[in-house]
């Protein structure tokens, strides 16, 4: 187990995200989430739009791969929505998933 004899240093990671380039897409990913929130209806005030419940909102074009919330969103099923070809960095090959590819 890491961090048992000291504190996780909380301050460090987020510092080596930004480095990474990782805090400018889950800021782009969070906008996305609250602009839904924000325009969708919410019955039963848990602060999530009712569109929204159990879903993922998925950018047209990949952040990682350069998209941006100007290029358009839209809510998806997880199962849909994270079901993408990664290669052994564990990073996205094809924005077509599998199930899509069945289709044409």
């Amino acid at each position: 187990m890491p961090y048992v004899n000291k504190p996780r240093p909380y301050k460090k990671e987020y510092e080596q995200q930004k480095a990474r380039g990782e805090h400018e897409g889950r800021m782009e990913r969070q906008r996305a989430r609250r602009a839904v929130d924000k325009k969708g209806k919410d019955e039963n005030g848990n602060g999530k739009a009712d569109a929204r419940e159990g879903k993922d909102v998925a950018h047209k074009r990949a952040i990682s791969k350069g998209g941006s919330n100007k290029d358009g969103y839209t809510i998806t099923s997880p199962s849909k929505n994270r079901s993408f070809r990664r290669n052994s960095a564990k990073k996205l090959v094809s924005e077509t998933s599998k199930r899509e590819r069945k289709k044409t």
